[in-house]
């Protein structure tokens, strides 16, 4: 543990020499940060509260008054209820999507999107993966505090509107398709900023002049969506028709799960939680897609644990994050419950548990884990290819024992991908997803032909 100390100059400017050891004894370290290992559920943290405001009585309101336009998960969407928090039903459609795509996927780690959109080509349901669409921009807020709440509901009104008028450029309605969050970083976002817009005139106001010069008005009005929807979500409402096509046995694997405090500690009270999924004390996503697929689900002490991201800490202070990702998360969940893979659901906790294994070795912690998203786990249990789709040589723990845990020939993949690679040297290549669909407006355009409209 660490305090502020004088620093060079006497400002403390947030990072390095001006943190000092408090050396403390073990005891009153134990006791500074004992609280973390407390037993801690939904009921204990939440439900005792006494603000239980669900913000869509606030949107229904402000429709019926004229000032919004709410896209609505209609019955095109086949939404299923899943139960929030306290109860409430929150809609989750199950096909019709616009992709949210996420950055850090994308980047980082290809075989997340990769692993949504074959597992929607496997289940046969409709999507659009297009193009025109920006980050969310709320790493550089939580990062760096130069983003403001302005620029953010402006981005989250811009996107969300691309995704309500995004079928008209393939001949459909308005509204056919409904957007479908990647990262738990701009689902938290979104949904902490659509409560500021439904409660600030003040901000409406802002963001309408803005949008209103991006032509991103729906007959002068903002758009908002009734439902803001992770995919983790989606993947917990079609666990059960994955499972229907499950062809690995998963049944002696130890499953250890990161909970993302972006998809459940922002705005708790929207998160799923299910009686059948750990007593409904916890979130369910996720654990209850692992349940279904028939995996050992093990609990560990620090499970409610950060994965060390934070934001600020891996700009600026890296080795905090490596430190807590090791000692907090991997080192507990091999040794206390010598799990064989740790899943998760976000773009950053993922990246963080597993790209900062390696460091662990300079000073002598090698706790290998394979850490991988839920829907790439999902996909390998249908059968996906774990180098092709799953695309797991992207990751820094390592992975072949996992595989092998699961009857898949790792070595035979290996080669069938390095063939792979050569067919798509010589140009013949393979996509999820029909480029053609992908532009829906902006320059590059070119208008899908009838064969695909109405696709």
């Amino acid at each position: 543990m660490q305090t502020k100390g004088d620093g060079a100059g006497g400002a403390y400017n947030g990072f390095g020499a001006d943190w000092t050891p408090t050396n403390l004894t073990e005891t009153e370290a134990k006791r500074a940060t004992g609280w973390v290992e407390a037993r801690i559920d939904k009921r204990f943290l939440l439900t005792g509260k006494d603000r239980k405001e669900d913000v869509r009585d606030i949107m229904w309101q402000l429709e019926k008054d004229g000032e919004i336009v709410v896209h609505r998960v209609a019955d095109h969407h086949a939404p299923e209820l899943a139960k929030t928090l306290y109860g409430w039903d929150k809609k989750i459609p199950t096909t019709n999507l616009w992709h949210h795509k996420s950055c850090g996927q994308c980047g980082n780690i290809p075989g997340y999107p990769s692993s949504v959109l074959w597992i929607m080509n496997q289940l046969g349901l409709d999507y659009l993966d297009e193009t025109d669409q920006t980050s969310c921009t709320a790493w550089n807020y939580h990062g760096s505090g130069i983003g403001n709440v302005v620029s953010l509901a402006a981005v989250f009104l811009r996107n969300m509107h691309q995704a309500y008028v995004s079928a008209k450029a393939h001949g459909l309605p308005v509204g056919t398709y409904y957007p479908l969050i990647h990262c738990g970083t701009s689902f938290g976002n979104y949904k902490e900023i659509r409560g500021f817009l439904l409660h600030s005139a003040e901000l409406r106001a802002e963001v309408k002049k803005i949008l209103g010069k991006l032509g991103r008005l729906v007959d002068g009005k903002l758009l908002i969506p009734e439902e803001i929807v992770h995919y983790s979500e989606w993947l917990h409402m079609m666990r059960h028709r994955i499972a229907a096509r499950q062809t690995i046995d998963v049944s002696a694997v130890r499953a250890t799960v990161h909970p993302a405090c972006h998809v459940y500690k922002m705005v708790p009270e929207d998160v799923i939680y299910d009686d059948t999924v750990l007593n409904g004390d916890r979130v369910a996503v996720t654990t209850g897609l692992l349940q279904t697929l028939g995996a050992q689900v093990i609990d560990y002490s620090t499970w409610y644990d950060c994965c060390g991201f934070g934001f600020r800490h891996i700009i600026g202070e890296r080795e905090f994050t490596r430190s807590f990702a090791i000692d907090r998360k991997i080192k507990v969940a091999v040794e206390e419950a010598r799990s064989d893979v740790m899943i998760g659901h976000d773009t950053g906790c993922i990246t963080t548990l597993d790209k900062n294994q390696w460091i662990g070795r300079a000073v002598g912690k090698v706790y290998a884990l394979p850490v991988m998203a839920d829907c790439q786990f999902a996909a390998l249990t249908m059968g996906a290819h774990p180098y092709k789709l799953a695309q797991l040589h992207w990751h820094a723990s390592p992975f072949e024992e996992l595989l092998e845990k699961m009857g898949i020939d790792w070595e035979q993949a290996k080669a069938e991908f390095v063939a792979y690679l050569d067919e798509v040297k010589a140009g013949r290549i393979e996509t999820l997803y029909d480029p053609r669909r992908a532009i829906t407006s902006g320059p590059g355009y070119v208008k899908p032909p009838k064969t695909l409209q109405g696709a």
